[in-house]
């Protein structure tokens, strides 16, 4: 058994051209690029058994080899993947059910007869891969870089395979992010965590592709820093995954479910105080607040204008042709990884970080809510979208870990600071400043909204 730790990023034909003569893989690579046709056959039950599991089961044809490889459950968290590989090299192109014992076969299938097991979808694709040399000081980094180029085919369904693999072949995973953001800096690719597999499953049934990653379940005694990971991992996961399936299918609540994770992510980067000093999200902010401002105005006109629906699944193509989704991505991949906010900030940043929720979030709730100002909205209402990323930041908490809370009614909270948010981003009409100055005292008369007034 190996364990398989990659990042998969989607690239353009012409990006894939690009990468061959890139000059830092040029510069890394021991002996060149190497050029091979792979055969893949994937093999399923007519019930999907295996894909219900995790599990991926093909024979693989490489020049003259033919291997058997079983993948197992792993993670796969915002591109980055870390999953269990089982290969068996045969004779003929054949399943070998007898190596699909115990030691290796997941014991959710334990009853399941192999001997169903059957053909359903092929991975055909040209491969062209070299060895990278990626030092990290005094350690030793070895990479394969792998350009593939084909088809997925399932029936009479087809889908084009373009795509930059990057394989940790020896070192530690965070080089993986490090050389994907060197090439991702000047080229388009795009961190995406469907695997050939998931793509040939895709094409039998769309909902086979899982949007939704498990929400993280925080507890009270959490740490700041590791609430941070949690709600940070998540967001930019699901995020990608949404990218992924908007780019293929346009369905517009994608789009939309999208545009709230960077929302989300954006609350989260300002929310912090000197737990993450901004000098550590700087540039992370200054590509996401350029994100932000191109598809806010565009989510919002599509919620009313079924032109402008119509009109978004190219622009999300031509802003994939950009490079600053990709580095939004794997920036935040490596923020998260390395737990970047951490370093360089006060001992008083030091001891937020450590704070357990149940002491932190009370104190953030009390600044926020009175710097929220909803006296004054009622009698201003045409200023309160300024407040805005304040009403973002309450949300982002509220919806994540408003379980760690003790106030009652929270969830209606949520609710109604979720009602105001919206009215802040419509246009200003009679109508619309009425219903501001009622929701800001619905909001002022609930129970859980005085209780979080009282603390800090």
């Amino acid at each position: 058994m190996n364990k398989e730790t990659e990042i998969k990023l989607r690239a353009s034909r012409e990006t894939l051209a690009a990468l061959q003569t890139h000059p830092l893989l040029k510069k890394r690579s021991k002996a060149g690029w190497e050029t091979s046709e792979l055969f893949n056959q994937y093999f399923d039950t007519e019930a999907r058994d295996l894909a219900g599991a995790k599990v991926a089961l093909r024979l693989r044809k490489d020049g003259e080899q033919i291997i058997q490889t079983l993948k197992s459950r792993g993670q796969s968290v915002a591109g980055l993947s870390e999953r269990n590989e089982w290969d068996w090299y045969l004779s003929k192109a054949k399943l070998d059910l007898k190596k699909l014992d115990d030691s290796c076969w997941p014991a959710a299938l334990a009853e399941l007869d192999k001997k169903q097991l059957k053909p359903i979808f092929t991975t055909d694709f040209v491969r062209q891969r070299a060895e990278i040399a990626w030092g990290r000081g005094k350690a030793r980094v070895v990479i394969e870089a792998a350009l593939d180029l084909g088809k997925v085919i399932a029936g009479k369904q087809q889908e084009e395979i373009c795509e930059l693999e990057l394989e940790l072949r020896q070192g530690e995973p965070e080089a993986l992010l490090e050389l994907a953001a060197e090439l991702a800096a000047d080229l388009p690719l795009m961190p995406c965590d469907i695997s050939k597999a998931e793509r040939g499953y895709r094409l039998f049934d769309e909902a086979s592709y899982g949007l939704q990653l498990p929400t993280p379940q925080l507890d009270a005694e959490q740490s700041l820093d590791d609430a941070v990971a949690a709600i940070g991992w998540f967001l930019l996961g699901s995020s990608q995954r949404l990218a992924e399936q908007y780019r293929h299918n346009g369905h517009w609540r994608l789009l939309v479910d999208w545009l709230d994770c960077l929302v989300e992510l954006r609350a989260l980067f300002g929310s912090l105080g000197q737990a993450a000093p901004r000098a550590s999200t700087s540039e992370l902010r200054q590509v996401l607040d350029a994100l932000l401002d191109d598809w806010r105005p565009r989510v919002l006109a599509g919620q009313a204008d079924d032109a402008a629906r119509q009109d978004a699944p190219a622009q999300f193509a031509a802003e994939l042709q950009q490079t600053r989704w990709g580095r939004f991505s794997l920036g935040t991949s490596r923020w998260l990884l390395t737990r970047a906010w951490t370093s360089a900030r006060t001992k008083r940043g030091d001891r937020q970080g450590a704070a357990a929720l149940q002491s932190w979030l009370p104190t953030f709730f009390a600044e926020e809510g009175r710097d929220l100002q909803l006296k004054r909205y009622q009698q201003q209402p045409e200023d309160l979208a300024e407040q805005l990323p304040r009403l973002e930041r309450l949300l982002l908490w509220l919806h994540l870990a408003r379980g760690t809370l003790d106030i009652a009614e929270a969830d209606r909270l949520f609710g109604e600071l979720n009602k105001l948010a919206e009215l802040a981003k419509r246009p200003i009409s009679p109508e619309e400043l009425e219903a501001r100055m009622t929701q800001a005292q619905i909001i002022m008369s609930l129970k859980p909204w005085k209780a979080l007034l009282k603390h800090g």
